[in-house]
């Protein structure tokens, strides 16, 4: 039987394809950056932790991109800023990777730490000698 990981940890019989093709949208939502959508998606009861197959967050997705402001929604809708993907990385890790310097505030003000993730974003700030990212977290 197939699994699909559900937000609470738990597992379930596989969700039927129209179910697979509304998550696949929420994703695109999430990497296209398209705030407003997503947002109305969320107001509907499509969990803001909701993950992929690979343990990828909509957090994690929007913040690989570049999308900000879309982070930021998914954080007021209650989006873990800390939560791993199946890697280890986190969408901190991931936006100081891609240089998203507003991404990564956002997800500072929202409570993210540096440190977590493997490798975490400030083993990724150092990394690739971003100096100034390192200094944004505290650390030397």
């Amino acid at each position: 039987m197939s699994e699909y990981q559900r937000t609470d940890g738990g597992s379930q019989d596989a969700p039927d394809a129209d179910v697979i093709e509304l998550a696949g949208k929420v994703f695109d939502l999430a990497r296209q950056g398209e705030t407003a959508m997503l947002a109305a998606y969320l107001d509907a009861g499509v969990p803001a932790n909701l993950t992929n197959d690979r343990g990828d967050t909509l957090v994690m997705l929007a913040a690989y991109h570049g999308n900000a402001d879309t982070v930021a929604a998914l954080l007021r809708h209650g989006a873990e800023p800390d939560r791993a993907n199946d890697r280890g990385q986190t969408p901190l890790a991931g936006a100081v990777f891609k240089g998203e310097e507003a991404v990564i505030r956002a997800l500072l003000a929202a409570g993210a730490d540096p440190h977590a993730g493997t490798p975490s974003a400030v083993d990724t700030a150092r990394m690739f000698a971003k100096t100034d990212l390192l200094e944004l977290f505290g650390v030397k």
